[in-house]
C-alpha cells in the first residue's frame, strides 16, 4: 500500500509553488509556522474533489487555531484537461471560497516525488516533514453522513497529541491524477 517515492515515516519532499492567491508557496515556511500539514492533491474537475471539498474545508477550519493546514496542490496536465489550467484553479478557489492555499504543479514533479496518484489523495506531514499518514479523507465520498472513520481528522488529532496513528495509509478514493502524455 506504501508507495515508494513517500513512505511513512520518511521526509517528505519539499517544493515551491505558485498559489491562486498570487504568492509562491515554499513547504519548508508551512512546517517553521504549523505542527502538521496536510498537502492535498486535488484539481479542478474531479466529482471526487467536488463531494470532498466541503469536508477538506471543515477539516481546515477545525485545527486551524491547534497549528495546522491544509494545501491543495493541482498537478494534473491542463493540455489534456483545460479545466486544470491555473486560471481554472483560480475560478474554482473562488468559486468555492477555499480557506487553504491552492498551488499549481505544473511540471508534476511534485506530485511525482510524494507518489501522489489520486485527487484528492492526502499526505500528512509532521513539523519535522516526515510522512505520518496518507491516503483518504475519510471512508465515504459520496454521503458524509455515512462516514464512519474519518482518517485524516483522526491522524491529525492523534498528531497534535503525540500519540501514534492507529491508520497510517489507506486507499486515496477519487480520479487518477492526469499524467502528461510525452
Amino acid at each position: 500500500m506504501e508507495k515508494p517515492s513517500t513512505r511513512i515515516g520518511s521526509y517528505a519532499p519539499d517544493f515551491e509553488l505558485p498559489g491562486t492567491d498570487g504568492d509562491v508557496h515554499h513547504l519548508a515556511q508551512y512546517l517553521k509556522q504549523f505542527k502538521a500539514v496536510g498537502v492535498i492533491f486535488m484539481c479542478n474537475h474531479c466529482p471526487y474533489v467536488r463531494m470532498y471539498i466541503d469536508r477538506l474545508k471543515q477539516i481546515q477550519q477545525e485545527f486551524e487555531s491547534q497549528g495546522v493546514t491544509l494545501i491543495g496542490i493541482n498537478s494534473n496536465d491542463e493540455k489534456s484537461y483545460p479545466a486544470d489550467s491555473f486560471e481554472h484553479m483560480k475560478q474554482f478557489a473562488a468559486e468555492y471560497q477555499l480557506n487553504f492555499p491552492y498551488l499549481r504543479d505544473v511540471t508534476q514533479d511534485v506530485a511525482e516525488a510524494f507518489g501522489a496518484e489520486r485527487t484528492p489523495e492526502v499526505f500528512l506531514l509532521d513539523q519535522a516533514g516526515v510522512l505520518r499518514y496518507s491516503g483518504s479523507v475519510d471512508d465515504n465520498a459520496q454521503t458524509p453522513a455515512a462516514v464512519t472513520s474519518t482518517y485524516l481528522k483522526q491522524a491529525i488529532a492523534h498528531l497534535l497529541i503525540g500519540s501514534p496513528i492507529a491508520t497510517t495509509t489507506t486507499s486515496p478514493i477519487g480520479c487518477s491524477l492526469k499524467w502528461r502524455q510525452n
